[in-house]
């Protein structure tokens, strides 16, 4: 699988090894690890960002729309952590990306179902991995990125103005969330929990 430029841009930037790959897969997998033998060192962190959509009512929900994306979305988290979290350092930490939409959305069946199984994913590993590692998960609202911006104007207004912070969430809310989760001087104390970066979309 080739490598995207950013991703080999950000690898240089950091100083560490970019690596294209389907993580739902053996083979997949077996590159990261073969990446992570190269580095040298072992991680500190790992952050459980891929996800994919397949939207849908669940009355036109097919079978294969439904298991591609839980086998991506959660399916593949829970098997990048048995594979690395011998190899995580103590005290480390893993962070799960799942996202408001666990809460329910209409068009979202499938992909409901696996952002609330990155919380139920979530729980368990932090009960099973303490004390040794902190295990958290982050779940985003509405995000202004490339697939937000293209949906048509007064569907994402319509949106925003839910949002009782009255804005879209930008990718480095994000990025700042999972960042303090995984420091493990500011969350030392955190672990096998959900935070809400939704702009109070969670109860509004």
């Amino acid at each position: 699988m080739d490598l995207d430029p950013a991703v080999a841009e950000a690898a240089e930037r950091l100083g560490g090894i970019g690596v294209a790959a389907d993580i739902a897969s053996d083979r997949g997998r077996a590159s990261v690890l073969a990446a992570l033998d190269d580095a040298g060192e072992p991680p500190a962190v790992l952050v459980n960002n891929a996800g994919v959509t397949r939207d849908s009512l669940i009355a036109k929900m097919t079978e294969d729309g439904f298991r591609f994306v839980t086998r991506v979305n959660l399916g593949a988290q829970y098997e990048l952590i048995s594979a690395l979290a011998e190899r995580i350092v103590d005290g480390g930490a893993i962070v799960n990306i799942s996202s408001r939409a666990q809460l329910g959305n209409v068009g979202q069946f499938n992909y409901a179902v696996s952002k609330g199984g990155v919380v139920g994913l979530t729980r368990a590993m932090a009960l099973s991995l303490a004390p040794r590692l902190r295990v958290n998960a982050v779940a985003p609202g509405f995000i202004a990125t490339a697939m937000t911006d293209a949906m048509p104007e007064q569907v994402r207004q319509r949106i925003i103005d839910k949002v009782p912070l009255g804005r879209a969430g930008d990718p480095g809310d994000i990025a700042a969330t999972v960042a303090w989760l995984a420091d493990g001087a500011a969350s030392a104390y955190v672990t096998g929990q959900v935070v809400y970066c939704c702009g109070g979309r969670s109860f509004g």
